[in-house]
Formats: C-alpha cells, structure tokens, sequence
C-alpha cells in the first residue's frame, strides 16, 4: 500500500473555525441564516453548511430579506456602510470577522489619519486581491482612498503612472491571506525608491505565514502533492502555487472524485494538503480514496 500522509497544518484556520462554530450554533437552534458572501471558499463545506439551513447571499441581496432576518458577517469581514445598511433594514447581525481582519481594519484607519493629518499627503497601499471581500473591506475603511496591488508588475505601473508617489510617504499593509516571500518583495521595492519614508506593516496573519513555510517542507517531503482547496479561494491558490514551485508533481483538486489515477505510481509517497478554507473532513476523504486506488 502506498504512503499517505496528510499534512498537520492544513485545514481552517482559526478565524474560519470561529465563523463556522458560530454558524452552526446559530443554525441548531433552527435556521435560516444568510450569509453575505460565501462563509468559506469550499464548495464541499458549503453544501453541508447549506444543508443545515446557511444561505449564501450577495449586497446587492441584502434589501430583499425578510424582516428581522438575521445576516452573517464572515471572517474577511466587511465595509462600515455594510453595517449601517443592515441596521436601516431592522436586520439582525453576527459579526464573525476575523480578529485579525479588525485589528487591520483599524491600523488601516490609524495609518490613513496620519498620512492626512493637517491637510498632508501620503499613500496608503494594500498588496492584495482586488475585488476580494477582505480588500473591499479595508477600503471601506478609508472611503476607497487607497491603491491596491496584486503584484510588483501592478506597483511598477502604479508608480510610471503616478498613482503611487514615492516624493510623499507611504505606508503599507498586506491582505492577511497573501505570500509572505511576495509581500517582501513588494516592499523592498517601495523601500528602493522612497522618498519621505516608508512603514510596512507586518499584517499577513501568523498561521499563514507559518503555514508557507511548513507547507514547502512537506511538499518537497513526498513524490506527489494532491492540494485540495475550492476554485474560488485566493489563499489556495497562492498555497499550490508554492506546492507546484517545490514540487512539480502537486496537483489541484477540488473534491476526491477529480483525482486523476494516471498522477500516481504505486511505489509513490503522496502528501495530502489544502487551505485555510479546506475542512479536514475532505483531506481525510481525499486521503481515503488514494488509499482505494
């Protein structure tokens, strides 16, 4: 029988187990729940949770619930108007932004106070996805007044177009989900070309940052890597993409029955991993079915 292992760290991270429990809580005592937005990025865990009464809604949603409807906050949080817009309603609320999410949401608001403070100018960045719920979060924050960059290519063209300006200080905050090795990198190029002083902020969460570094030792530990995640999660696919760069046989799969027999030689020790997002009920799953191959 071939090895199968699945990797310790893998699996939600605290800020999701928080959110789930509490929906789960909520939902023993007899649904529904509406979720703004997905509550996690697994399809897998979304089923289950829809299952037990949890419905996944959109903003644009929110005006269409029924009176006195409950409305879940996510871990990635949300905008402050989100707040308001479901108190106008008479809708009642579960926080369950991650507090990690609030501690940024509030350095965000600190940084943007300082960089204005007596009519100055500065630049507030945030390295992150655009257009995900935690970013549109943080933007909330500031009333949109902030630069957004996935990557060094989208700072170069900020900075040629003038949308960063590195003659005023700057300061900059990471989404707590992205690359650690990228966040450095986008940093030690601002600091490059500062001019009036740079603050970076240490704000990718500490699981994750761990788990970037534990996760390449086990990846570069097995002949094949089988990564489970959701399509949509942004962590996951910055996780794979570090299992693919160590090891070049990491495959992304979403639920057990996409795992493709002809990856696999029977003499192979594979590794089993995911997400934050990804639940262990499905590694386990996932290791299982390796096992019947």
């Amino acid at each position: 029988m071939r090895r199968v292992e699945i990797d310790s760290g893998s699996g939600f991270c605290g800020g999701v187990i928080r959110a789930i429990g509490r929906a789960e809580k909520f939902l023993e005592g007899g649904g529904p729940l509406y979720s703004l937005g997905a509550i996690v990025h697994n399809e897998a865990e979304l089923e289950r949770l829809g299952a037990k009464g949890l419905f996944t809604v959109e903003k644009g949603d929110i005006e269409k619930l029924p009176e006195g409807a409950t409305l879940f906050i996510r871990a990635h949080g949300e905008p402050p108007d989100t707040y308001k817009t479901a108190s106008s309603l008479g809708l009642k609320v579960i926080d369950c932004t991650c507090p990690v999410v609030l501690k940024l949401q509030k350095s965000i608001r600190e940084a943007y106070s300082r960089l204005h403070s007596g009519g100055g100018e500065g630049n507030l960045i945030i390295f992150g996805k655009i257009g995900h719920a935690e970013v549109l979060g943080l933007l909330g924050q500031v009333d949109g007044d902030a630069v957004v960059i996935e990557n060094l290519q989208m700072l170069e063209d900020a900075l040629a177009s003038g949308l960063i300006n590195p003659e005023v200080p700057m300061e900059i905050f990471s989404q707590t989900t992205k690359s650690p090795s990228e966040y450095e990198e986008i940093c030690r190029r601002l600091s490059s070309i500062a001019r009036c002083g740079l603050e970076v902020h240490e704000t990718i969460c500490s699981q994750v940052a761990n788990r970037h570094k534990n996760l390449s030792d086990f990846a570069g530990s097995h002949d094949v890597i089988i990564f489970v995640s959701g399509r949509s999660s942004s962590n996951g696919k910055v996780l794979f993409d570090l299992c693919r760069s160590v090891n070049p046989r990491s495959y992304h799969i979403v639920q057990p029955s996409e795992i493709d027999p002809s990856w696999l030689n029977p003499e192979d020790s594979v590794g089993v991993c995911g997400a934050t997002s990804t639940p262990k009920w499905l590694l386990e799953s996932v290791a299982e079915s390796i096992q019947r191959l």
